[in-house]
């Protein structure tokens, strides 16, 4: 930059002279001025914000260095003192604290700008102060000249007050005030977070509400954090300042009594003179950010700009007005004491309190009038018809003595439910590829104390007992806790378990037992109640916004698939009989390649269903396999195979099972006794028959056993080890 200033103004005629036809020649003569940027472009690229912040920052930090004349010096000066007004004035005029979220870096600035004029007036000060009170420009002597009045003693005390009053009362204050307002931030914020979460959970505010709160409560943290190291800027600018003028006068007047052969008097009067003239226009501007910074700090909790928070709160009590007026009457009777003013503000205290005594007095009467009119009996509007047929898709009910699990109180360790509950929604995203609709928490007076009750669709699918600050304690095993407690099963899977007090927890986990808090067991409940019904969850909407997210070629096949081959509610049909079973469907582009398939030989969505099993082979055996690696078969004999193939009736879609009731009740005992013996060996088996049976086995198997996995021939991969555990 010092090169390009050098080559615009070169030559005698300075900027007016002949620089601009040397410029304008260079081009034909290839001078060294061709390539450089003209006096526009720089101007140009000064306005950006950040290059100019950058240039500032450095003729700030060039002050430090290089000398300045005394014309200069009044200029910076003069910024100086106005830059500090800007600041207070935004200070007082701003709603809340966040709005000047910039104030710690206005406030380094500020203060390196004054420490830079105050080594440069140091210099002028200590170089040319033997010339007279003018050595160091026009502010500085004005200043000088106003506070001392011919006396430096007076001009020594004003300044020592001065620099009191900044350093011990204003900056230490506010920087205790920015402490305690860091400390208490970062100290609630784990608090306004939960309830952030919590409101979420609750459906009151949405994800782009809840991140705006987030966010305003991360800078409303980190600019109380700043703000109190910031305070520290205003702390040492109010230290360097003291130490600048005591070393400004012990310098001077030894340089002009040694140096510059002056008396000791002139020596005195004049370095006194300018020492506290620069003194008085540094700290001038420091006390005004100090109190802007007061102002700020001061402000949390408040909203509003200053005049309208303190004038609404100072006339909020009239009778603290009209005692205030009292006293100034009683000062003004006192002997000795001047009358006129002790009077007249009696009189504008008394006059104030009169008024907003009428005023209040007025509202008081329009809101017992308006309360009047809102209470007298009305008929009531009757609710839209429409409301009655808004339903919860999913609610949970609870007891007055659950509330506390919303909050964290009642769940020892555990998370807090609605925590629980998100990581559950995105668990079921991922493990079944579906977006689990908002769960409703309310409670309900009308269940016991201590019970919870799921519904799914505004009907009852679960319900149980839990006990705040108490833990379920299960024996792996399956046999009964031996622990002090209450007695009861395990509401999800029917497993014997105890409740027992929150000192019994270390002891049961010694013993080897399962511990878990009532949080858990609910959204545990909770998570098995909505894989069980996870089909009748995924609505039509949910369908199509799967679809629309589908990217690439796979939008190509949804295209070339819906609507010609099959409709959106046949694709939904399909996706409702796959989780029917638990089977994720995540992998919706191979899913819709199946169904794709399946379309040109049939329009059944329980046969495109059967189809796209055996597209998904590999991911159902692997959702199946033993922690051994291997998949544990039960296989069905081929009597019950002729069986079941000879008991169907109908043709093409309309195939029905007709078995004799005598030959159910037969296959029912043999299927529980198979998978009995194979859950004594440890094995948890599926149950393999040819691809025609399977949809009729299955129908009849998942209403004793729903959770047991039903397989055809077909859906075996190929590369999957087998381990035949048994045979019906």
């Amino acid at each position: 930059m010092s090169d390009t200033a050098a080559g615009g103004q070169g030559g005698p005629g300075g900027p007016e002279g002949p620089a601009p036809q040397q410029a304008a020649a260079a081009p034909q003569t290839g001078g060294a001025l061709s390539g450089l940027p003209s006096m526009q472009e720089l101007i140009d690229t000064l306005r950006k914000g950040d290059i100019g912040l950058a240039t500032g920052i450095l003729v700030i930090l060039t002050l430090l260095i290089l000398p300045m004349p005394p014309v200069m010096l009044d200029t910076f000066l003069a910024v100086s003192i106005i830059f500090s007004v800007m600041i207070l004035m935004t200070g007082l005029f701003i709603q809340k604290p966040l709005e000047f979220s910039s104030f710690p870096t206005v406030l380094l600035i500020a203060t390196m700008l004054r420490l830079g004029l105050n080594i440069a007036s140091t210099r002028l000060i200590l170089s040319n102060g033997h010339e007279g009170t003018a050595a160091a420009g026009n502010v500085i002597q004005s200043f000088g000249n106003l506070v001392m009045g011919g006396n430096f003693v007076i001009g020594i005390i004003v300044f020592a007050i001065l620099v009191i009053v900044n350093f011990v009362v204003i900056t230490k204050g506010s920087g205790r005030i920015a402490e305690v307002a860091a400390r208490f931030t970062l100290d609630a914020m784990p608090g306004k977070q939960m309830a952030i979460d919590a409101d979420l959970s609750a459906g009151l505010i949405d994800e782009a509400e809840a991140k705006q709160r987030r966010k305003a409560l991360e800078d409303e943290s980190s600019f109380f954090g700043a703000m109190d190291g910031a305070s520290k800027f205003v702390r040492g600018d109010a230290i360097a300042g003291l130490l600048i003028t005591f070393i400004n006068i012990l310098g001077g007047i030894f340089i002009g009594v040694a140096q510059m052969e002056l008396t000791f008097s002139e020596a005195a009067n004049n370095y006194t003179l300018l020492t506290i003239g620069d003194g008085l226009v540094s700290q001038i501007p420091a006390l005004i950010v100090s109190t802007a910074a007061g102002l700020l700090v001061s402000k949390a909790g408040v909203h509003g700009a200053a005049d309208k928070a303190l004038a609404a709160q100072f006339t909020g009590y009239p009778k603290a007005l009209g005692m205030s007026a009292a006293v100034m009457v009683i000062l003004a009777l006192l002997p000795g004491m001047p009358m006129i003013p002790f009077f007249g503000l009696a009189g504008v205290a008394g006059y104030l309190a009169y008024r907003v005594s009428s005023q209040k007095k007025q509202e008081a009467a329009e809101a017992a009038q308006v309360k009047a009119v809102e209470s007298a009996p009305k008929p009531l509007p009757e609710p839209p018809i429409t409301d009655a047929l808004k339903m919860d898709e999913l609610r949970i009910e609870l007891g007055y003595a659950l509330l506390p699990l919303i909050n964290g109180k009642a769940t020892g360790d555990g998370d807090v439910l609605t925590e629980q509950i998100k990581a559950l929604r995105r668990q079921v995203a991922g493990d079944m590829g579906v977006i689990m609709p908002p769960v409703r928490i309310l409670d309900n007076i009308q269940l016991g104390a201590n019970d919870y009750v799921i519904k799914v669709k505004e009907v009852e699918a679960g319900r149980g007992i839990l006990y705040p600050n108490h833990f379920m304690v299960m024996d792996p095993a399956g046999g009964q806790v031996k622990l002090p407690g209450t007695h009861t099963t395990e509401p999800t899977f029917g497993l014997p378990a105890t409740w027992v007090e929150a000192q019994y927890r270390e002891d049961a986990s010694l013993r080897g037992y399962t511990v878990v808090d009532p949080a858990t067991v609910l959204s545990t409940h909770l998570t098995e109640t909505i894989k069980a019904n996870i089909s009748e969850l995924l609505t039509y909407g949910d369908v199509q916004k799967l679809l629309k997210e589908l990217q690439g070629e796979q939008a190509k096949l949804v295209e070339d698939l819906i609507p010609s081959q099959i409709t959106v509610s046949g694709v939904q049909r399909v996706l409702q009989t796959l989780l029917n079973e638990r089977i994720s469907v995540r992998d919706l582009g191979t899913i819709l390649e199946g169904v794709s398939e399946a379309t040109g030989m049939t329009r059944n969505t329980d046969t495109i269903a059967e189809h796209v099993r055996m597209r998904l082979g590999r991911q159902i055996c692997a959702a199946n396999l033993a922690p051994g690696g291997y998949l544990p078969l039960i296989a069905l004999s081929p009597q019950w195979e002729q069986a079941f193939l000879e008991s169907i009736v109908g043709e093409g879609d309309d195939r029905q099972l007709a078995m004799q009731p005598s030959k159910l009740q037969e296959f029912v005992g043999r299927v529980r006794d198979t998978f009995e013996e194979a859950a004594q060996q440890g094995e948890v088996p599926v149950l393999l028959t040819s691809p025609q049976t399977r949809p009729f086995v299955r129908s009849i198997v998942e209403r004793f056993r729903a959770h047991t996995t039903i397989m055809s021939q077909a859906e075996v991969h190929p590369r999957i080890k087998l381990k035949t555990i048994g045979s019906i």
